[in-house]
């Protein structure tokens, strides 16, 4: 039988795990009330469960494959990615919800060397739709679509 080596997979899971326990450390101080009257933590309690999972379903993936350790870190997605998150919550109240995404979208398009125009354009488009659909028709965020700087209120 071969003995696992420590792969990327593995780390990543380990990672979701780890971030997913401490979320829901802060979760379980909130009311998570029922699933037809739900409280403020029980839809983050239910993200972490899925986070958890997924890492979880990472790591025995992880163990199924005999592969070498992650050499280097990819510097330009872990800068990039981290960068499109600052930059939304930056940019979201003066702009507004839509291009505070889309600004978001587009930053971290460029963390994969393989984007091509043709697919960061269509991702982009359909991320900005799917978030517009689900944050602001679906569950009603009182986030303006267009902030103060562009003319919203």
């Amino acid at each position: 039988m071969h003995q696992p080596r420590i792969n990327k997979d593995i780390c990543s899971g380990a990672i979701f795990i780890v971030i997913a326990g401490l979320f829901m450390l802060n979760v379980l101080k909130l009311p998570l009330g029922t699933s037809v009257r739900m409280g403020p933590g029980y839809f983050p309690l239910v993200l972490c469960v899925l986070l958890a999972a997924l890492g979880v379903l990472t790591v025995l993936k992880g163990l199924r494959q005999v592969t070498d350790p992650p050499t280097r870190t990819a510097w330009r997605g872990l800068i990039l990615i981290t960068a499109a998150v600052i930059a939304f919550g930056v940019l979201v109240a003066p702009l507004g919800f839509i291009p505070a995404l889309a600004i978001a979208v587009l930053i971290s398009l460029f963390a994969s060397i393989h984007m091509t125009f043709k697919l960061g354009g269509l991702m982009l488009v359909g991320i900005v739709a799917f978030c517009w659909a689900v944050f602001i028709q679906g569950i009603k965020l009182p986030w303006p679509i267009l902030g103060p700087w562009l003319g919203g209120y």
